[in-house]
């Protein structure tokens, strides 16, 4: 599974969001909290420590591969104040629901369905609730994204682009997030941004391994496989170009922009 086998270099890559998104909820002793596309769990395992021994948090995706991963590594942590289910968040509602507080790095973005999903999401909220989520600001202010794709289209072709399809930048108009969540049941919608430079493959990546994760762990190396060994040769060999343009000692890197929404059911 690509997520699975690129989980560490995910995870450090997009691990400053992820640690901004947690200063902004700034969770307090005691509370309960599910976090919505938990991934390998590195984010619940933090909320975990947050919340403390008399607070609970579960972890909530839809990969039962990455539900295991999040569960091995949450037991050899020693934390006992957290449980991990395999589930769709659009659908699902865990036994503990309603939870104080909701929290997603990256993991509303790919819904079928956004505004049934969203109203899910509330309901797993009490009332007062207060929601925490992480998501990519438009493609156009993700440089690391844009240009990727740039050397791409330059090889082969792509589907056009659908506005607001599930999709990373899926939730990048404030105003449609402003509708998803104020149609869902929340209200108080806040956005901050989160302006940084994206480690490609994470910290520490050159551009040669960078170029291989592009290819290998993201999901539009998919689409590059359909098109045969010497078109995926070339991207590759282009993408290096890329990457050596944008390397120091700590790695590749590119400007990124992501939102940091907040809002209380």
């Amino acid at each position: 599974m690509r997520w699975l086998a690129q989980l560490d270099r995910f995870e450090s890559m997009i691990e400053p969001i992820g640690r901004a998104l947690l200063a902004q909820a700034a969770y307090n002793f005691g509370e309960t909290v599910v976090d919505v596309g938990c991934g390998g769990g590195w984010t619940t395992r933090q909320i975990a420590t947050a919340v403390g021994n008399t607070g609970f948090v579960l972890g909530l995706d839809i990969s039962p591969d990455l539900v295991g991963m999040a569960r091995e590594r949450a037991q050899r942590a020693g934390l006992a104040n957290i449980r991990f289910e395999q589930g769709d968040a659009a659908t699902a509602m865990p036994k503990e629901a309603p939870f104080d507080r909701l929290f997603s790095r990256f993991g509303s973005m790919f819904f079928a369905e956004p505004y049934p999903a969203f109203a899910n999401l509330r309901r797993m909220l009490r009332d007062g609730g207060r929601l925490d989520i992480a998501v990519w600001a438009p493609i156009a202010d993700n440089p690391w994204q844009l240009s990727v794709m740039g050397i791409i289209k330059e090889h082969m072709d792509l589907p056009t682009p659908q506005s607001r399809a599930p999709g990373p930048f899926a939730l990048g108009e404030q105003d449609y997030v402003i509708d998803l969540l104020q149609s869902a049941g929340f209200c108080e919608v806040r956005f901050d941004a989160w302006t940084g430079e994206q480690r490609v493959g994470g910290p520490g990546s050159d551009p040669e391994s960078a170029a291989r994760f592009v290819l290998e762990g993201m999901q539009i190396g998919d689409l590059v496989r359909q098109n045969g060994a010497e078109v995926r040769k070339a991207i590759h060999q282009h993408l290096v170009e890329l990457f050596e343009r944008h390397c120091d000692e700590n790695g590749v890197h590119m400007g990124a922009k992501a939102w940091l929404v907040s809002a209380r059911a």
